[in-house]
């Protein structure tokens, strides 16, 4: 059998654990379950310690955010399967049986369940939704969540399929493919790894699908919220990290067009009143420039690295961006299902 470990990082989360561990040890009997504290300042480590001693807890030297947090507590697992879940999400029961189930089929490296709201449980969650895509501007998107926009659920996306990418707030992972690639890019701190992670595994063959029959309900913006221009600097930087990797054309040309993109989202977050995201934007590229010799030098070393034939599944063909602002596509179903390559 199969082992699994559950893994939780945890920072300034003793709410959050407070909370949802309890749930997560009573729906859990197949993992093993790890917190794994990054550098915390509250009192996460003395709760455990007095409410849950008979959970293992990982305790980081630094708070190296999402991708080093992961990365440092992980040497220190083993285990068959990683089960990478965020302090604020509520499972449900019997949820891993399905995802542990898809694991089992040829090819498939992870793999992540249905993700809806915490707060508003009819409603996909943005982290997520059920299961992730990349246009061909490199723009994530979901199955109920195009752009900012979350869909109701009623059931229509229920279908296991393969995708792009899996959410880093519920991830199944094979160990010895996150180990095999050096687990999450640390230079990322936090957003866009997962991503960045599943579309390097993918450059190996392997797939990753979502598992509707499993089903949580994710808080969201807990340690970061969604609004914040802290996170805007994260994932418009982030994003040129992992393209400047991971594109197979010509580098330069879907750069440029990226940071044009950029511009124009800087120039509608002050339309809307928003300087601190239009300055988070600036300051976002300004650090991909400081960057950027590093990112080359990582994108030489995985062409030579990563051989294996890339999976392009879950990749659309079209533009997210213009579907939603030109077209009115305001749902996952509405998109031409002929752009998506299969």
């Amino acid at each position: 059998m199969k082992k699994i470990a559950l893994v939780i990082l945890n920072w300034n989360g003793r709410t959050f654990l407070e909370k949802f561990l309890p749930n997560v040890i009573a729906c859990s009997p197949e993992a093993e379950i790890i917190v794994a504290d990054n550098a915390s300042t509250d009192d996460s480590l003395t709760f455990m310690e007095e409410h849950f001693p008979q959970v293992k807890v990982i305790v980081n030297e630094s708070n190296g955010g999402f991708a080093k947090g992961y990365n440092d507590a992980l040497k220190k697992v083993e285990a068959d399967y990683y089960l990478l879940l965020n302090s604020d999400v509520e499972v449900t029961a019997n949820w891993l049986k399905p995802l542990l189930q898809c694991m089992e089929m040829e090819g498939v490296a992870g793999c992540q369940p249905k993700v809806l709201a915490y707060d508003r449980k009819h409603e996909f969650e943005h982290a997520g939704a059920s299961g992730g895509f990349l246009d061909r501007n490199y723009y994530p998107f979901c199955r109920g969540r195009i752009l900012s926009g979350c869909e109701e659920d009623h059931g229509q996306y229920d279908g296991d399929r393969e995708i792009f990418w899996a959410t880093g707030a519920c991830m199944l992972v094979r160990s010895d493919v996150f180990h095999q690639l050096g687990g999450f890019d640390e230079d990322f701190f936090a957003h866009m790894e997962e991503i960045d992670l599943c579309w390097r595994v993918k450059r190996l063959g392997y797939a990753f699908r979502v598992v509707p029959e499993s089903t949580v309900y994710h808080v969201g913006g807990g340690t970061l919220s969604y609004l914040s221009p802290r996170k805007t600097f994260l994932n418009f930087r982030n994003s040129l990290f992992m393209i400047t990797k991971n594109h197979p054309g010509i580098l330069f040309f879907k750069l440029f067009y990226r940071l044009a993109l950029d511009g124009m989202a800087g120039t509608f977050f002050l339309v809307q009143g928003k300087p601190r995201h239009l300055w988070a934007v600036f300051q976002a590229h300004m650090s991909f420039y400081t960057h950027l010799s590093k990112m080359l030098a990582k994108r030489k070393q995985l062409k030579r690295d990563l051989k294996g034939d890339f999976n392009s599944r879950g990749m659309y063909q079209g533009s997210i961006l213009w579907a939603y602002y030109f077209k009115g596509i305001r749902s996952f179903d509405q998109l031409n299902a002929r752009f998506f390559k299969t």
